[in-house]
């Protein structure tokens, strides 16, 4: 099984394949931040500074202790959901702006810290061992973003989805229905680091290297933007805005200077036309109930329309 995906693997051409593992990397970071920003509401500024805990702390154990890959992944997203929480339990009392600008300030503190560190080889940057995986990693990649859409479509639906969608609509009236605010939001930012541990995680081990300089504000830029782009809330959204922003720097590689100028052309465009982001309030569900009502119902023969009636 191992020798048939890796010739598939080794089938497609290489820049393509770079191509598609950065979409697989990316759906798992933006599926995070849209369970903090999208369902919960809150504005995050300072994501990849947990892809880049993820990231540092999977290298970390693949380097120092030869853990198995598997165990490497959860545990990335264990230690990032941990300082995720513990950050969130302070910061989350703010909303809106002042929330913004306190992950922002983390993101430059877990950057300046990882620069600084001998663990993390300053700003040389940490070189990581390949990981022993009994798949190849592009597909490894995206059978973890396939359980991510899986999970966060899970939690959207569920008793602990509906609460974050209660606060992101109004935290005085889900206060007063009984929603505790503070556990809550702890609990969303907790799950929305934990992927973008995992995310950073993967990162690392597909390339083989990284440097702090590589998490910036203009990759939680980026993030954000699959989410905005896709719609808030939206899962199909989020992973289409995932897809075509991974996508895009390559398609624009001839004007990368001028890239973050298109990607705010391209934002106010959306405000303009789409509010919403281009799948906000598109009801998947709905339109596919409909559509196989409408084939179940032009199967019947009249005979059995007749018997319904």
């Amino acid at each position: 099984m191992a020798h048939f995906l890796q010739s598939i693997v080794g089938a497609i051409d290489p820049y393509t394949l770079q191509i598609i593992v950065n979409i697989g990397i990316a759906i798992p970071l933006a599926l995070g931040l849209n369970v903090i920003t999208g369902l919960t509401g809150q504005l995050s500024l300072g994501h990849a500074a947990f892809m880049s805990i993820g990231a540092f702390t999977g290298a970390i154990l693949t380097n120092r202790l030869g853990l198995p890959f598997e165990l490497t992944l959860i545990a990335s997203g264990l230690v990032t959901a941990f300082i995720g929480a513990a950050i969130g339990f302070p910061i989350l009392r703010l909303t809106g702006d002042y929330l913004a600008i306190c992950t922002l300030g983390f993101a430059e503190i877990v950057k300046v810290v990882f620069l600084n560190l001998e663990i993390t080889n300053k700003a040389l940057g940490l070189q990581v061992v390949p990981a022993k995986t009994p798949i190849p990693m592009p597909i490894y990649v995206w059978l973890v973003a396939i359980l991510s859409i899986v999970f966060v479509t899970w939690l959207k639906s569920s008793r602990l989805g509906r609460a974050f969608k209660a606060i992101r609509e109004d935290e005085i009236a889900a206060e007063a229905m009984g929603i505790n605010l503070a556990r809550y939001k702890v609990q969303s930012f907790a799950i929305g680091t934990f992927l973008a541990g995992i995310g950073g995680c993967l990162y690392a081990h597909f390339l083989n290297y990284i440097n702090p300089s590589d998490f910036g504000f203009l990759k939680s830029v980026d993030i954000l933007s699959m989410v905005v782009l896709g719609g808030l809330g939206s899962i199909p959204g989020t992973v289409f805005g995932s897809a075509v922003l991974s996508a895009a720097p390559e398609f624009l590689r001839f004007m990368s200077q001028y890239r973050m100028l298109v990607y705010g052309a391209l934002l106010v465009c959306l405000m303009v036309f789409r509010p919403n982001g281009l799948l906000g309030g598109v009801n998947f569900t709905g339109l596919l109930m409909k559509a196989l009502g409408r084939k179940a119902s032009e199967t019947l023969t009249p005979d059995m329309k007749r018997r319904e009636l």
